[in-house]
């Protein structure tokens, strides 16, 4: 694990031969008993529940002091094992087929979903992150684990819009979901003239709030590579992936 997370933190390094093969030819002396590159894979495998728990233990532990504990934003990446045009063979009790409207692209594969308290003028900080298979929508995510929050401002894109749903949760739990504007199916086009600059500035205002998550998925990516896993051959090795990544990420961050 620790050469895995210097590999990537310190060498940036993205594949777990890249890793193999730096620790042979420069850390020998310290892990004298490494193995072969089959070897070393075989016991990364072996550890993916301890890979999920330190990434667990990262975002419980090491929360900045500036987080607005009230304040969330919320998004979610993919996390892709195989293009849409092929028939997904690995992992399939947590991957399945969905739709990245970002991208444009169908995708075999899991998607991150990050709940993360607001920081001015920087990143967010993690609060949550949950896995779930590609196909599963966000707004489903986030009425089964994050709605019942109370005292809560949420500032998510338009997928999470649901006013029946937020109007009741506002009313329960006293939260509420913050979304730029969405277009009303059937209003006439006087009345979206007529409302068209309010619904612009707000959407606006809000966008803003909720940019630094996808800076941070950004950063993510650009730190681990985490969103390609076409060479993940199992489910342990698509754990490692998923919460191995994200811990060395979180390392960097935390530290």
């Amino acid at each position: 694990m620790t050469i895995y997370l210097f590999g990537i933190q310190y060498q940036g390094y993205t594949k777990i031969k890249q890793i193999h093969k730096f620790a042979c030819d420069y850390l020998s002396d310290w892990f004298p008993k490494l193995g072969s590159y089959q070897a070393y894979n075989n016991r990364l495998n072996r550890l993916n529940c301890a890979f999920t728990r330190l990434s667990e233990l990262l975002v419980r532990d090491f929360q900045p002091d500036d987080c607005i504990i009230d304040q969330n934003l919320l998004d979610s990446m993919p996390i892709i094992t195989c293009s849409g045009k092929r028939k997904g063979k690995v992992a399939r009790e947590i991957t399945d087929k969905g739709y990245c409207s970002t991208k444009g692209l169908y995708y075999y594969g899991m998607k991150l979903h990050m709940l993360g308290f607001r920081r001015q003028g920087t990143l967010p900080f993690p609060e949550q992150i949950l896995y779930t298979p590609a196909s599963v929508n966000d707004i489903n995510v986030y009425k089964e684990a994050w709605s019942q929050m109370y005292d809560r401002t949420f500032f998510g894109d338009k997928i999470y819009m649901n006013h029946e749903f937020n109007e009741q949760m506002k009313i329960t739990y006293n939260s509420e979901m913050l979304t730029p504007i969405k277009a009303v199916k059937g209003m006439s086009d006087i009345i979206k003239q007529r409302i068209k600059a309010a619904d612009d500035l707000y959407s606006t205002a809000v966008s803003r709030v909720r940019q630094p998550i996808e800076a941070m998925f950004s950063w993510i990516i650009e730190k681990t590579d985490i969103q390609r896993a076409s060479k993940v051959r199992s489910t342990k090795g698509l754990i490692v992936h998923a919460f191995g990544k994200l811990s060395a990420a979180f390392l960097n961050y935390a530290f």
